[in-house]
């Protein structure tokens, strides 16, 4: 009796050690980006942000006492390697949760992986895919901190509606990103009273968009759309400038950022586009409910992380920051240790106030933001001025 008393008490104890060391254990959080490749403009300063926010996290006490640790992956900008990465976190480190990838495809490549493997993932792509089901997959686990592309599809619409404009031609790169746009584009333009007179497409890679702009024109829209990421849409600005064109120019919610105005100078003046919150905080009135939010990232990302020198704000600059908090916030009320149950947390967010807009998710939405979290920039001698 006497040895089994004894070997009750040793386990009770070594139960209240390990409890305890348990309860200072790091939570490991999964964060893979582009941090080489053609999408490494995005996902290195992505990275940063991410691990600005674990940071602040943890200087504020960390998840209900315990730290949170970055465990960091590169996806190369490609697919395939992606999902090698994403097979590292989840099955080596083991990971608690995901953050990332960087762009529609790689987001794409690992989607069916991470459902089968039940990790609660949000994502910082821009493309509505990977939170929609169908012949897309499953989403359940699945989440994303940019806008939908149907949500800034929708807001490019209202404004253009709000101006009187009826008519458009569309120029939309072949990569998923860009065909997730044409399909909004298309889909959502009779709701707005808008006729699509031409539809031209360009691969990513190409440095010359003349021969679909030749065309576009000859269409006689009130406005012409480009729906791309990266140096192609500075190619675009300076086709138009080329061509002398006086069409407008309206960009996707992707492109505000310095170095946009960089590559496309003077071409990029007077180009319009959908924005967060970011590129004008300056602008934006006392009683917006996330312009103290705002303001505060920019100090932290200025000022305490000195990131602005290498990399400016750009308008992807919050999604990382977001996209931690959405996870930190449904740790803290059910821990780490159920991962349906953190799914389940995230996915009950209401009235967030992040950097990117104010998130109200549920079962069928898993992103939560609606067209009043982005405004529409006009650049004004190399300002964004919101419209």
């Amino acid at each position: 009796m006497k040895k089994q008393l004894v070997a009750f008490i040793a386990t009770l104890a070594l139960l209240c050690v390990t409890g305890a060391a348990s309860a200072g254990q790091p939570i490991k959080i999964g964060a893979f980006f582009a941090l080489s490749g053609p999408a490494a403009f995005i996902g290195t300063p992505t990275k940063l942000v991410a691990e600005m926010a674990v940071d602040q996290i943890n200087q504020a006490g960390g998840i209900n006492g315990r730290p949170l640790e970055l465990v960091i992956a590169d996806t190369e900008s490609d697919p395939q390697k992606a999902l090698l990465a994403a097979r590292r976190l989840v099955e080596r480190e083991r990971v608690t949760a995901l953050v990332g990838p960087t762009r529609t495809d790689t987001g794409m490549a690992v989607k069916a992986y991470l459902h089968q493997r039940q990790m609660p993932t949000v994502m910082t792509v821009g493309g509505d895919p990977v939170i929609m089901g169908g012949r897309f997959g499953d989403f359940d686990w699945i989440f994303k901190s940019p806008q939908r592309s149907s949500v800034a599809v929708s807001r490019v619409y209202e404004y253009l509606q709000s101006q009187g404009v009826t008519k458009v031609g569309l120029l939309t790169a072949s990569d998923g990103f860009g065909r997730d746009g044409l399909t909004w584009l298309t889909s959502l333009a009779e709701e707005f009273g808008i006729t699509i007179t031409a539809d031209e497409q360009f691969a990513p890679t190409d440095t010359d968009m003349t021969t679909q702009l030749v065309k576009i024109r000859a269409t006689n829209p009130e406005f012409i759309i480009c729906w791309t990421i990266g140096p192609a849409a500075a190619l675009v600005s300076k086709n138009v400038q080329q061509l002398g064109l006086t069409i407008p120019l309206m960009h996707c919610h992707g492109i505000p950022d310095p170095k946009y105005l960089e590559l496309a100078g003077d071409a990029a003046e007077g180009t319009y586009m959908p924005s967060t919150k970011l590129m004008a905080a300056d602008q934006l009135p006392d009683d917006d409910p996330q312009k103290a939010v705002v303001n505060e990232f920019i100090r932290l990302y200025r000022d305490v992380y000195d990131f602005e020198r290498q990399y400016p704000l750009n308008t992807h600059s919050g999604y990382a920051w977001d996209a931690l908090m959405l996870i930190a916030n449904a740790l803290r009320e059910v821990g780490p240790d159920n991962p349906a149950a953190i799914r389940d947390a995230i996915r009950q967010t209401s009235g967030f106030v992040g950097v990117s807009g104010i998130f109200t998710l549920s079962e069928e939405d898993h992103n939560g933001l609606d067209t009043d979290s982005l405004i529409i920039v006009k650049v004004d001698q190399g300002r964004w001025v919101m419209q």
